[in-house]
Protein backbone atom coordinates (compact mmCIF):
# COMPACT_ATOMS: atom_id res chain seq x y z
CA UNK A 1 0.00 0.00 0.00
CA UNK A 2 1.04 3.51 -0.40
CA UNK A 3 2.45 6.03 2.01
CA UNK A 4 0.03 7.43 4.48
CA UNK A 5 -1.73 10.49 2.83
CA UNK A 6 -1.89 8.83 -0.74
CA UNK A 7 -4.93 8.93 -2.15
CA UNK A 8 -6.60 9.59 -5.52
CA UNK A 9 -9.61 12.05 -5.86
CA UNK A 10 -11.87 11.72 -8.85
CA UNK A 11 -12.81 15.01 -10.54
CA UNK A 12 -14.71 13.83 -13.40
CA UNK A 13 -16.07 10.30 -13.98
CA UNK A 14 -18.24 10.99 -17.95
CA UNK A 15 -16.92 10.38 -21.29
CA UNK A 16 -17.95 12.32 -24.32
CA UNK A 17 -19.97 15.24 -22.34
CA UNK A 18 -20.56 15.95 -18.55
CA UNK A 19 -24.04 14.53 -16.77
CA UNK A 20 -25.67 17.03 -14.92
CA UNK A 21 -23.77 17.45 -11.96
CA UNK A 22 -20.50 15.53 -12.83
CA UNK A 23 -17.56 16.42 -15.18
CA UNK A 24 -15.65 14.57 -17.53
CA UNK A 25 -12.06 12.75 -17.10
CA UNK A 26 -9.65 13.66 -14.57
CA UNK A 27 -8.39 12.09 -11.50
CA UNK A 28 -6.32 14.26 -8.64
CA UNK A 29 -3.03 11.73 -7.47
CA UNK A 30 -1.37 12.76 -4.35
CA UNK A 31 1.51 11.06 -2.73
CA UNK A 32 3.94 12.31 -0.42
CA UNK A 33 2.46 15.40 -0.84
CA UNK A 34 2.78 15.42 -4.36
CA UNK A 35 0.22 16.64 -6.50
CA UNK A 36 -0.24 15.18 -10.11
CA UNK A 37 -3.03 15.29 -12.19
CA UNK A 38 -3.94 12.85 -14.58
CA UNK A 39 -6.49 14.21 -17.30
CA UNK A 40 -8.79 17.27 -17.38
CA UNK A 41 -11.98 17.53 -19.13
CA UNK A 42 -15.01 19.33 -19.50
CA UNK A 43 -16.45 20.91 -15.93
CA UNK A 44 -12.96 19.04 -14.35
CA UNK A 45 -11.25 22.22 -13.40
CA UNK A 46 -13.51 23.37 -10.55
CA UNK A 47 -13.34 20.20 -8.90
CA UNK A 48 -9.52 20.16 -9.23
CA UNK A 49 -9.45 23.73 -7.35
CA UNK A 50 -12.20 22.43 -4.80
CA UNK A 51 -8.97 19.78 -3.85
CA UNK A 52 -6.42 22.01 -3.82
CA UNK A 53 -7.38 25.04 -1.56
CA UNK A 54 -3.95 25.75 -0.73
CA UNK A 55 -2.53 26.12 -4.44
CA UNK A 56 -2.48 24.13 -8.12
CA UNK A 57 -0.88 21.01 -8.68
CA UNK A 58 2.75 20.12 -9.61
CA UNK A 59 2.26 18.31 -12.89
CA UNK A 60 -0.67 17.00 -15.34
CA UNK A 61 -0.92 14.30 -17.51
CA UNK A 62 -3.44 14.42 -20.82
CA UNK A 63 -3.78 10.78 -22.21
CA UNK A 64 -5.02 12.39 -25.48
CA UNK A 65 -6.18 14.94 -26.85
CA UNK A 66 -10.37 14.75 -27.20
CA UNK A 67 -11.44 17.41 -24.92
CA UNK A 68 -13.34 15.16 -22.64
CA UNK A 69 -9.67 14.69 -21.63
CA UNK A 70 -8.12 17.55 -22.09
CA UNK A 71 -10.62 20.91 -22.49
CA UNK A 72 -9.79 22.11 -18.90
CA UNK A 73 -6.38 22.08 -18.78
CA UNK A 74 -6.70 25.37 -20.45
CA UNK A 75 -8.41 26.54 -17.28
CA UNK A 76 -5.74 25.49 -14.97
CA UNK A 77 -3.13 27.30 -17.64
CA UNK A 78 -5.26 30.51 -16.67
CA UNK A 79 -5.39 30.11 -13.24
CA UNK A 80 -1.25 29.29 -13.41
CA UNK A 81 -0.65 32.39 -15.19
CA UNK A 82 -2.77 35.06 -13.17
CA UNK A 83 -1.13 33.36 -9.55
CA UNK A 84 1.90 31.34 -10.08
CA UNK A 85 3.51 33.29 -12.80
CA UNK A 86 2.04 36.65 -11.56
CA UNK A 87 5.00 36.06 -9.07
CA UNK A 88 7.47 33.81 -10.92
CA UNK A 89 6.91 34.69 -14.75
CA UNK A 90 9.37 32.17 -15.77
CA UNK A 91 7.52 29.06 -13.76
CA UNK A 92 6.23 26.33 -16.14
CA UNK A 93 4.15 23.62 -15.07
CA UNK A 94 4.92 20.12 -16.23
CA UNK A 95 2.81 18.95 -18.66
CA UNK A 96 2.67 15.11 -20.17
CA UNK A 97 0.62 15.31 -23.31
CA UNK A 98 0.72 14.47 -26.66
CA UNK A 99 1.48 16.90 -29.37
CA UNK A 100 -2.13 16.94 -30.40
CA UNK A 101 -3.21 18.39 -26.79
CA UNK A 102 -0.63 21.11 -27.29
CA UNK A 103 -2.35 22.30 -30.69
CA UNK A 104 -6.18 22.13 -28.78
CA UNK A 105 -5.22 24.15 -26.18
CA UNK A 106 -3.58 26.79 -28.96
CA UNK A 107 -6.58 26.67 -30.47
CA UNK A 108 -8.51 27.60 -27.39
CA UNK A 109 -6.21 30.23 -26.52
CA UNK A 110 -2.91 31.11 -28.32
CA UNK A 111 -2.06 34.15 -25.41
CA UNK A 112 -0.41 33.36 -23.79
CA UNK A 113 0.60 30.16 -25.64
CA UNK A 114 0.50 26.93 -23.90
CA UNK A 115 4.29 26.44 -24.07
CA UNK A 116 4.84 29.42 -22.04
CA UNK A 117 2.47 28.11 -19.13
CA UNK A 118 3.35 24.45 -19.63
CA UNK A 119 6.73 22.74 -19.49
CA UNK A 120 5.33 20.38 -22.17
CA UNK A 121 7.03 16.96 -22.46
CA UNK A 122 5.97 14.21 -25.14
CA UNK A 123 3.85 11.22 -23.42
CA UNK A 124 5.43 8.70 -24.92
CA UNK A 125 8.90 8.08 -23.58
CA UNK A 126 9.18 6.91 -19.64
CA UNK A 127 9.80 9.49 -17.20
CA UNK A 128 10.02 10.71 -13.38
CA UNK A 129 7.22 12.61 -12.83
CA UNK A 130 8.18 13.78 -8.70
CA UNK A 131 8.64 10.82 -6.62
CA UNK A 132 6.48 8.58 -9.71
CA UNK A 133 8.05 7.12 -12.41
CA UNK A 134 5.52 7.28 -14.98
CA UNK A 135 5.53 4.14 -17.99
CA UNK A 136 3.37 4.82 -20.91
CA UNK A 137 1.83 2.43 -23.08
CA UNK A 138 -0.10 3.16 -26.30
CA UNK A 139 -3.45 1.51 -26.53
CA UNK A 140 -6.27 1.50 -29.30
CA UNK A 141 -8.00 4.55 -29.43
CA UNK A 142 -10.00 7.24 -32.01
CA UNK A 143 -6.54 9.53 -31.39
CA UNK A 144 -3.03 8.11 -30.35
CA UNK A 145 -3.61 7.62 -26.45
CA UNK A 146 -1.48 6.40 -24.03
CA UNK A 147 -2.41 4.48 -20.82
CA UNK A 148 -0.17 5.88 -17.87
CA UNK A 149 1.73 3.73 -15.22
CA UNK A 150 2.91 5.81 -12.11
CA UNK A 151 5.13 4.03 -9.88
CA UNK A 152 6.69 5.26 -6.27
CA UNK A 153 8.09 3.01 -3.57
CA UNK A 154 4.81 0.89 -2.71
CA UNK A 155 2.90 2.53 -4.52
CA UNK A 156 1.14 1.70 -8.59
CA UNK A 157 -1.33 3.47 -9.93
CA UNK A 158 -2.32 2.48 -13.71
CA UNK A 159 -5.15 4.32 -15.96
CA UNK A 160 -5.84 3.70 -19.49
CA UNK A 161 -7.38 6.80 -20.47
CA UNK A 162 -9.54 5.75 -22.97
CA UNK A 163 -8.82 2.36 -24.94
CA UNK A 164 -10.34 -0.66 -26.82
CA UNK A 165 -9.28 -4.10 -25.59
CA UNK A 166 -5.47 -4.64 -25.91
CA UNK A 167 -2.79 -7.13 -24.50
CA UNK A 168 -0.98 -4.01 -23.70
CA UNK A 169 -3.86 -3.69 -20.41
CA UNK A 170 -2.28 -7.16 -18.78
CA UNK A 171 1.00 -5.18 -18.39
CA UNK A 172 0.05 -2.00 -17.58
CA UNK A 173 -1.94 -2.73 -14.70
CA UNK A 174 0.38 -5.51 -13.36
CA UNK A 175 0.01 -5.59 -10.04
CA UNK A 176 -0.98 -1.95 -9.55
CA UNK A 177 -2.89 -0.99 -6.23
CA UNK A 178 -5.27 0.72 -8.51
CA UNK A 179 -6.47 0.42 -12.30
CA UNK A 180 -7.84 3.04 -13.34
CA UNK A 181 -10.15 1.40 -16.45
CA UNK A 182 -12.26 3.17 -19.31
CA UNK A 183 -16.00 1.30 -19.20
CA UNK A 184 -17.60 3.53 -21.98
CA UNK A 185 -19.87 0.87 -23.29
CA UNK A 186 -23.12 -0.48 -22.36
CA UNK A 187 -22.73 -3.44 -24.85
CA UNK A 188 -19.90 -4.64 -26.83
CA UNK A 189 -19.92 -3.57 -31.00
CA UNK A 190 -20.78 -6.02 -33.56
CA UNK A 191 -17.93 -8.45 -33.94
CA UNK A 192 -15.07 -7.45 -36.75
CA UNK A 193 -15.67 -3.35 -35.85
CA UNK A 194 -12.50 -1.67 -34.59
CA UNK A 195 -12.11 -1.65 -31.21
CA UNK A 196 -11.52 1.80 -29.48
CA UNK A 197 -13.28 1.30 -26.25
CA UNK A 198 -14.19 -0.93 -23.48
CA UNK A 199 -17.50 -2.24 -21.51
CA UNK A 200 -17.16 -2.40 -17.86
CA UNK A 201 -17.53 -6.66 -18.31
CA UNK A 202 -13.98 -5.77 -20.55
CA UNK A 203 -12.57 -3.48 -18.10
CA UNK A 204 -13.03 -6.24 -15.38
CA UNK A 205 -11.11 -8.94 -16.90
CA UNK A 206 -8.01 -7.33 -17.66
CA UNK A 207 -8.17 -6.28 -14.56
CA UNK A 208 -7.88 -9.74 -13.63
CA UNK A 209 -5.00 -10.40 -16.41
CA UNK A 210 -3.25 -7.91 -14.92
CA UNK A 211 -3.24 -9.45 -10.98
CA UNK A 212 -4.85 -5.81 -9.70
CA UNK A 213 -5.55 -5.37 -6.65
CA UNK A 214 -8.75 -2.75 -7.35
CA UNK A 215 -10.22 -1.56 -10.05
CA UNK A 216 -11.61 1.68 -10.47
CA UNK A 217 -14.42 2.18 -13.44
CA UNK A 218 -14.64 5.48 -15.21
CA UNK A 219 -15.62 7.14 -18.35
CA UNK A 220 -18.89 6.23 -17.98
CA UNK A 221 -21.14 7.19 -21.37
CA UNK A 222 -23.53 9.41 -20.26
CA UNK A 223 -27.31 7.44 -19.07
CA UNK A 224 -25.08 4.44 -18.18
CA UNK A 225 -26.40 2.24 -15.25
CA UNK A 226 -23.38 2.44 -13.14
CA UNK A 227 -24.67 -0.60 -10.65
CA UNK A 228 -25.59 -2.60 -13.31
CA UNK A 229 -21.43 -1.87 -15.21
CA UNK A 230 -20.24 -2.56 -11.42
CA UNK A 231 -21.74 -6.10 -11.24
CA UNK A 232 -20.67 -6.58 -14.96
CA UNK A 233 -16.89 -6.10 -14.00
CA UNK A 234 -17.58 -7.86 -11.01
CA UNK A 235 -18.35 -11.26 -13.03
CA UNK A 236 -14.52 -10.79 -14.51
CA UNK A 237 -12.81 -9.68 -12.26
CA UNK A 238 -12.25 -11.01 -8.36
CA UNK A 239 -10.78 -8.01 -6.90
CA UNK A 240 -12.34 -4.68 -5.28
CA UNK A 241 -14.37 -2.85 -7.88
CA UNK A 242 -14.82 0.77 -7.18
CA UNK A 243 -17.15 2.78 -9.51
CA UNK A 244 -16.25 6.58 -10.22
CA UNK A 245 -17.73 9.43 -8.82
CA UNK A 246 -17.34 13.09 -8.57
CA UNK A 247 -15.35 14.05 -5.52
CA UNK A 248 -14.74 10.02 -4.53
CA UNK A 249 -11.31 10.29 -2.78
CA UNK A 250 -9.74 6.74 -2.44
CA UNK A 251 -7.38 5.89 0.17
CA UNK A 252 -4.01 4.23 -1.27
Amino acid sequence: MGEPGSRLVVLGSCGAWPEPGRSCAGFLLTHNGFRVVLDLGYGAAPRLFTHCPDGLPDAVVVTHEHPDHCADVSALGRAWHYTVQAGAPSARLPLHCTPGTVRRLEAMEPRPHPETLFDVRELGEPAEVGPFRLTPYSLPHHQPNFGVRLTAPGLTVAYTGDTGPSPALAELGRDADLFICDATLRTPPPEGEPRYLMTAAEAGHWAEQAGARRLLLTHFWPGTDRAAAAEEARAEFGGEVVVAEEDLAIAL
